[in-house]
């Protein structure tokens, strides 16, 4: 894998160890670190994460804890060099209905692990944010726009030490825990009407796979407040639910219920805002989005990335163009995002 050599032979942190992005990216890291860590509040799914990743990796240590714990996050950050931040209430209709848990965990648990990071004098802390951050209409956007502007300003508070904080930003991880794939697939294999909000809701998707080899390359990429923002393909939620209809039934068509979008939810998500597009760059599979006090604490610039160029175009999944239905299903396919659903060639009952 490139950009993997800042994490050969170093202790790493993963909070949110056992979340969909957390367990990818720790199976990743194991074969590579010195020494890693896994922070959750989940023992159960620690308990499995550290059953698989034990057979794989060097030292791998479960840690049950709570970002909203400082003292936990300050102990298990002590002789750390890397940390990578995924923990998180993510859920868009949760977070209307618990926005006061929104806070402790997505806003009190970014600065706690600011302020551990910066006590145990950490390398680099790379914190994961979402494309619900720009432009936000719910409680989990604001959350993680509030917590890429904490983790830019962590880089100008934190005096001689040497850690310097980014985020990455991405948009909907399909097959994750809590997507629609899970939820349409589960539908379509119980005979049940596939639930849509609106025929006309378009979104980014990456799978998990590529979010977590995205992570650690723009930890590679960090030189301090940045933001960067996967390069996804476009597609309607729609035209997903006729692509998995054709691979886990292959004939005839799904019976769709259209509900109304929930609460706080978007028909289009954007991967930067119009203020961001003028300190945007892009790489190959990145945009980068400069901090406007890049100078003040040696972030990156235009001629410290290399290959990097101004970006050019709006991001914004209403206006791009989309996947289309053909293409969706190469992708599922290509990914193996559905076999989960599939068993022997077979459809699970």
């Amino acid at each position: 894998m490139a950009g993997t050599s800042y994490i050969e032979n170093r202790v790493v942190l993963v909070t949110g160890a056992a979340g969909t992005i957390g367990s990818a990216l720790c199976e990743r890291l194991a074969p590579r670190v010195r020494s890693l860590r896994c922070l959750d509040h989940s023992e159960n799914d620690l308990f499995f994460l550290h059953q698989r990743l034990s057979r794989v990796g060097p030292q791998v240590s479960p840690f049950i804890g709570d970002v909203r714990d400082l003292d936990r996050l300050r102990f298990a950050m002590s002789g750390v060099d890397v940390v990578f931040h995924t923990a998180a209430l993510k859920h868009v209709g949760l977070g209307e209905y618990n926005p006061f848990e929104v806070v402790q965990t997505n806003l009190q648990g970014v600065n706690n692990v600011i302020r551990a990071a910066l006590d145990a004098n950490v390398e680099r802390v790379v914190f994961t944010s979402s494309d619900k951050a720009v432009n936000p209409t719910n409680v989990m956007g604001a959350s993680k726009m509030m917590g890429e502007r904490l983790v830019a300003a962590a880089n100008e508070i934190r005096g001689t030490h040497r850690t310097r904080f980014g985020a990455v930003r991405f948009g909907n991880v399909i097959g994750s825990r809590g997507s629609v794939v899970p939820i349409f697939a589960g539908q379509m294999l119980r005979g049940e009407s596939v639930t849509l909000t609106d025929a006309g809701m378009t979104r980014y998707i990456m799978t998990v796979p590529e979010a977590a080899s995205l992570v650690i390359e723009a930890g590679s990429q960090l030189k301090g407040g940045e933001v960067f923002v996967t390069k996804m393909r476009a597609l309607k939620v729609l035209d997903l639910a006729h692509a998995m209809w054709t691979i886990l039934k292959g004939q005839g068509e799904p019976r769709l219920d259209f509900i109304g979008a929930r609460p706080g939810e978007k028909l289009f998500e954007e991967l930067i805002s119009t203020d961001e597009m003028s300190r945007t760059l892009e790489l190959e599979r990145l945009l980068v989005v400069l901090s406007p006090n890049a100078a003040a604490y040696g972030g990156a610039t235009l001629e410290s990335l290399a290959g990097a160029r101004p970006v050019t175009r709006e991001w914004h999944s209403g206006k791009d163009q989309l996947m289309s239905r053909a293409e969706i299903v190469e992708y599922l396919r290509s990914h193996r995002v559905l076999e989960p659903f599939l068993q022997n060639g077979g459809l699970l009952p």
